[in-house]
This record gives structure tokens, sequence and C-alpha cells, in this order.
């Protein structure tokens, strides 16, 4: 009975990663052989959040641009790893307007004063960060998993929704795809 446990063990804990890593990708809609959904008539949500200085954004104020809407957390590796290629794309003159968001008190994110605190010692000076507390918009857009990317066109539709990092070529050409 000893080797069996032995024997199996390793494909057992191999597996429960495999399924772990693919369930952190999961946003509940079907999606392309890309990883994104298929453009949606449907308006993305709109939301009226601030930003680390206080400012009110909104997402009508971006009405006629497209928008790229990157949800991240400040615990998760993978969306960190992606900040310094975020902030580059945000710098950059683009058809399209770069915004992210983290969620305060949500899915493990810290508080909102801890987490202003920790992100002013970042090198992010291009990145504009939005604050959606408790996760309200997050949850009208259906966030599961940190990092997500949602593509809005230019007349406010949610064209794309991708779980995982995207980088700055993919949502590139994401955006060429969309009207």
């Amino acid at each position: 009975m000893q080797s069996v446990k032995k024997k199996w063990l390793p494909l057992l804990m191999l597996f429960s990663v495999v399924l772990l890593l693919s369930a952190c990708g999961q946003n509940g809609s079907a999606t392309s052989a890309s990883g994104a959904t298929a453009a949606s008539s449907t308006p993305a949500p709109q939301f009226d959040l601030k930003d680390l200085n206080g400012n009110e954004v909104k997402l009508a104020d971006f009405n006629g641009e497209k928008v790229y809407i990157k949800y991240w957390a400040s615990w998760c590796s993978i969306c960190l790893a992606g900040m310094e290629e975020l902030n580059t794309l945000a710098g950059q003159d683009n058809d399209f307007k770069v915004i992210s968001i983290v969620a305060p008190d949500f899915k493990g994110e810290k508080s909102e004063a801890d987490f202003k605190k920790w992100f002013a010692g970042m090198d992010e000076s291009n990145t504009t960060v939005l604050i959606d507390q408790d996760g309200k918009y997050a949850q009208q857009l259906g966030v599961r998993a940190y990092p997500t990317s949602f593509y809005i066109d230019s007349t406010g539709g949610l064209a794309k929704t991708v779980p995982g990092h995207n980088t700055n070529d993919v949502i590139a050409s994401n955006f060429n795809a969309i009207p």
C-alpha cells in the first residue's frame, strides 16, 4: 500500500496544481482560442470611481474612445510582474486609454489606506489606478480572478474580457481588431 501512495501522490499533486492554475484564469464566460470572450452587444457597466488622489473618473468620460481596463491586486504575483509593462503602455501614445482598477477590501485586497501607502512606494508614474471600494464594479463585470482585462470599444460596449496577463503587444493587437 505504501508504494502505491508513493507512486500516485506526485501525480495527484501535479494534477491539483494544474487544476488550481487553470481555475485562476476562469471568468465564467465562453472564450475563444485566444482566451478572449466574443464581442458583446452589451454596453459595459458604467463606473464612477476615484483615483488615488480622490479625483472622480467615470467610464462615460471616455465616450467615443476605446478603453483598456486591467483589474489587479497587490497580492497577485502575476499582476505585479506585469505592472512595469502596464506603466510603459500607459505612457505611450495609443488609440486607447489605459486604466487599472483595484478593489480594496475585496477578494483579499488591502484596505484603501493600506493600498495607497503600499502603492506610493511603487514607480508607476504613468499608471492610472482607480479605487473600486468593496469590489462593486468588479462584481458587475464578473471579475473572478486577477489579473483580468476588459476591452471597451469606442461605443462603450464590452468588446472582450480576457483573464490572465496580457502583454502590451496582445493588448494593441486586440484593440486593432475592435472598432
